[in-house]
């Protein structure tokens, strides 16, 4: 995927990406304005998430200040940290008695095999990832896509997939869907990671019909645990904490449509939507908008594997 810009059309919503691109990792920063609203769901069998507990519709702050989504696993989460620095200077969090605390959510996705498993994004990077943020953000291989992968499902055998990590790594990266109705705007950012292929090769199609001769053995497929796909979805409706848990469903939906297969027990498939409230706007169409921009952003980094 080449990289090209996107305008996000959500006032007061910018999104920032640092990377190196000789370890083949990043971290992607969306910076939302005061008093959005925030919710989300995990889908996959292996999540490597931040503050994620404080999104269920039960717990009692609804805010969201940030959202970062990371590589190098479990160890780049410490971007969080960075991005609640950055917050924390620009006076944005929740208000307590001693002083806001921003709510900052993280996501990270495996990418230790493809570049330097040594280096992972750490707390400067995500403070350099939100002080770069911007309206008009770059796509493809950078941010948290920087070394995400696909197609890492079948076996090295059946020959089309790729035996080593490096060509593995065709196919993954970081897309920026945007999808606008009647003034509602959804922007969809997501990193594929996937253990699945981008599907435009019709597998299901196959899987359905008997003709499908592409099934990995559980000893030649690539290492599970390697994967995941991560994302926001942002909105500019005014949405409940509820209905922002909802459209992080929905946007599950457009990742299902987009990889196949998805939501594995190799994958930690997580998503967040945030609704910064300009605007009423209905649920339901909402979430449909957000099925489609998760689609397009997924399909957007790059051809699938061939089936």
């Amino acid at each position: 995927m080449n990289e090209a810009t996107i305008a996000v059309p959500i006032a007061g919503c910018t999104i920032g990406h640092w990377h190196d691109p000789d370890a083949r990792t990043g971290c992607t920063v969306v910076l939302l304005p005061h008093a959005t609203t925030g919710s989300g769901d995990i889908r996959g069998g292996s999540p490597a998430t931040r503050e994620f507990a404080l999104l269920d519709p039960v717990h009692r702050v609804a805010q969201l200040d940030a959202i970062v989504l990371s590589g190098g696993s479990a160890f780049g989460l410490d971007a969080v940290q960075g991005v609640m620095r950055f917050c924390e200077a620009n006076g944005r969090g929740f208000a307590t008695a001693h002083g806001a605390v921003p709510i900052v959510v993280g996501m990270s996705l495996y990418d230790l095999g493809v570049g330097h498993s040594d280096i992972r994004p750490t707390a400067a990077n995500g403070l350099r990832a939100a002080n770069a943020a911007s309206p008009t953000p770059t796509i493809g291989r950078v941010g948290a896509g920087c070394g995400a992968t696909v197609g890492k499902w079948r076996s090295p055998s059946d020959g089309d997939v790729p035996t080593t990590d490096e060509r593995l790594s065709q196919g993954g990266g970081l897309g920026i869907a945007v999808v606008d109705h009647d003034g509602t705007s959804v922007v969809a950012i997501v990193a594929t990671n996937a253990w699945g292929d981008i599907d435009t090769t019709g597998t299901a199609d196959r899987i359905a019909d008997g003709t499908f001769d592409g099934w990995p053995t559980p000893a030649a497929s690539a290492p599970a645990g390697t994967n995941t796909t991560i994302g926001a979805v942002v909105t500019n409706a005014r949405l409940t904490k509820v209905e922002c848990n909802l459209v992080a469903q929905s946007a599950h939906d457009g990742l299902a449509r987009a990889v196949f297969p998805a939501h594995t027990g190799y994958d930690g498939d997580a998503f967040v939507a945030a609704a910064t409230g300009e605007r009423e706007a209905s649920v339901d169409h909402v979430r449909m908008m957000a099925t489609v921009a998760t689609e397009q952003a997924i399909r957007m980094v790059g051809p699938a594997t061939k089936a």
